[in-house]
């Protein structure tokens, strides 16, 4: 959202239904812009799509609606497929009677882009990586219903004609990502002394990728980007989680200072892993880079990192309130809701 009214002449309606892990503030000045506007609504509500559609007017629609977290998904498997199966196919079902009605430059103008991950793909071993092609297996909840909704992207493109993009991207890391994710959650523990726990021995594979490099891609994919193509967006660093969270240890040392009880990396505590837990995510960011032009250029993962944690421990006032009222950073993901 901040790329987009950066980049100036951009009318922007960002729709949102601001569940747990929504903040406003995150738009920063963005949303003192002109050009930009709000609606508080469901994608899965129609008429509220419907008439986001009919006022708005728009040229493009990319869809980063959705449920996120693995571990939500283990307990809650429900809520997922409802935002992001059912709401996908409401925007779409609602894109294309708009598209329709639109005259043909219109028409040749619009977008559709389905923002989705590498998780549908399931796991890697220890070579290779995950390229437009490969096949779909998805093995949580959470990847699941976003395989879904990427299949129900690509069919209405079949079906309608809809003008439909399609891009699946690693993790995502960086400023004002809620604290149920592994960095700023390790982080925020590291800080407090607390415990940081690490699934099984730590020993899976991230490709990392930061958020400004996907909001260039993103922007790279809608206006640049040929209908009915699938990208894959990747930061092209791996790295273990075990080594992910020691880096941030050695971090929060540096810049918040020495913990007198000694080294943060003695807080590491294994746990009982998550039930499919992925083993390897890795992405093939050939496509893009050829066809479109676009590569990771915003930073090392090591600086990159470095900025987010710097980042988090000088926004503290933030997350702080946030572990008051919506997630106390307790373990999340035992399937104890599924019955």
């Amino acid at each position: 959202m901040r790329l987009l009214i950066r980049i100036g002449g951009l009318r922007v309606l960002n729709l949102d239904a601001l569940t747990y892990a929504a903040n406003l503030a995150a738009l920063e000045n963005a949303v003192f812009s002109p050009l930009y506007a709000f609606l508080k609504a469901d994608i899965a509500d129609r008429e509220a799509v419907r008439r986001a559609f009919a006022e708005f007017r728009p040229e493009a629609v990319i869809n980063l609606a959705a449920e996120t977290h693995v571990d939500r998904s283990i307990d809650d498997p429900l809520a997922f497929v409802r935002t992001n199966v059912l709401g996908t196919a409401t925007l779409l079902q609602e894109a294309v009677g708009y598209w329709r009605s639109l005259d043909a430059e219109g028409q040749e103008r619009f977008r559709f882009l389905q923002v989705s991950t590498d998780e549908v793909f399931g796991s890697l071993g220890a070579k290779g990586a995950f390229v437009e092609d490969s096949p779909y297996r998805p093995n949580s909840p959470y990847a699941a219903s976003k395989a879904g909704a990427d299949h129900l992207a690509r069919a209405f493109h079949r079906t309608y004609g809809l003008p439909v993009l399609v891009s699946n991207c690693s993790n995502n890391y960086g400023p004002w990502q809620f604290w149920e994710k592994l960095i700023p959650l390790m982080t925020i523990k590291a800080l407090k002394g607390e415990p940081l726990p690490v699934y099984g021995r730590g020993l899976q594979v991230r490709d990392w990728l930061h958020v400004e490099d996907h909001a260039e891609a993103l922007w790279t994919i809608v206006t640049r980007g040929r209908p009915g193509e699938t990208y894959l967006v990747g930061g092209g660093e791996e790295s273990r989680n075990i080594d992910t969270v020691g880096m941030i240890c050695e971090l929060v040392d540096e810049l918040a200072g020495p913990d007198p009880a000694g080294p943060r990396r003695r807080l590491i505590t294994f746990v009982p892993d998550r039930p499919g837990h992925d083993h390897r995510y890795a992405i093939d960011c050939s496509k893009i880079e050829r066809e479109l032009g676009w590569r990771a250029a915003r930073c090392s993962f090591a600086q990159g990192l470095r900025e987010t944690v710097a980042w988090y421990l000088e926004h503290r006032d933030w997350w702080e309130e946030g572990m008051r009222t919506r997630y106390d950073g307790a373990r999340l993901g035992l399937g104890t809701g599924v019955r």
